[in-house]
């Protein structure tokens, strides 16, 4: 199948898992070496993730994909060879303030990114914080205000983190008051077992148009990109890619979609056994 001009994929749950030291909080060599390997075949690589570019540097870096990344849920491209930010898609200053404020008031816990560096209220620090560092592999900057810090700043996304139901109701029903100008969308972590994180955008941007953006600068064919994820949201760029590949750990609901492709979507193995080689190898890569 060299008809795949680009592969997409998500990073947590796809290369990244839950086991210390073998694929977190870096992807096994194993997996780095494979799609260094294939971009240096002419394929671009493109890593499609929630997390903030410097948090997947190393593993651009590591497998030397020199083409233009996705990051921070669709908000930002990034030129990884001269560290450009190619677009940026910015909340409008009084929306991201009084959307935090609410969160703030609430007393969920709340992550404000701006293109380089994530900020959260020091009187607000707990395990989410750890945990949070270790799998970003970079710790937020820490502010008595919060609100004061987002004025002054272009933040691209916030990050409510939930436990409860109740605390996931709250943050949708916060929400709810932006829907026209904020799009909202719910990941997990493999790591960080039992939170739920709401990344939010400016209105209209998510991770397919981040993919729909990247294919118009190279001027691909949705039809030539192979997309790979693990979970139900992942589908919103994947459904757009000719050809789809899921986790064996991915959820049952995207699994039944991705084969849904026919001969042109594939179930591969889990994470923890390097389950991308796996479908990598079916298509031919």
């Amino acid at each position: 199948m060299n008809k795949i001009k680009a592969i997409v994929l998500d990073v947590d749950g796809v290369i990244v898992g839950d086991k210390t030291g073998f694929n977190a909080p870096y992807p096994p060599t194993e997996v780095v070496n494979k799609l260094r390997q294939i971009r240096k075949s002419g394929v671009y690589v493109i890593l499609c993730s929630a997390k903030p570019y410097y948090s997947v540097k190393k593993i651009v870096n590591d497998a030397q994909l020199n083409n233009i990344q996705t990051a921070l849920a669709g908000a930002i491209l990034i030129d990884p060879v001269n560290l450009t930010v190619v677009k940026k898609h910015v909340i409008e200053n009084n929306i991201a303030t009084g959307l935090t404020k609410k969160f703030l008031d609430n007393n969920i816990y709340i992550e404000a990114y701006t293109t380089d560096k994530y900020f959260i209220q020091k009187n607000q620090k707990n395990e989410i914080t750890k945990l949070h560092n270790f799998t970003l592999s970079f710790e937020p900057i820490m502010i008595e205000d919060l609100i004061n810090q987002i004025k002054k700043s272009e933040i691209v996304k916030i990050l409510p983190v939930t436990k409860t139901d109740e605390e996931r109701k709250t943050v949708e029903r916060i929400f709810s008051e932006y829907k026209e100008k904020l799009v909202i969308g719910w990941s997990t972590h493999p790591a960080i077992k039992g939170y739920f994180f709401g990344n939010i955008t400016a209105s209209g941007i998510s991770k397919k148009q981040s993919v729909l953006e990247i294919v118009d600068l190279y001027q691909i064919k949705t039809e030539e990109i192979l997309g790979i994820g693990d979970s139900l949201t992942d589908w919103d760029f994947i459904s757009v890619c000719g050809f789809a590949g899921a986790m064996g750990n991915a959820t049952d609901d995207l699994k039944k979609l991705v084969l849904s492709k026919g001969n042109n979507g594939y179930v591969g193995k889990s994470v923890d056994k390097n389950g991308i080689l796996s479908i990598f190898e079916y298509f031919g890569l």
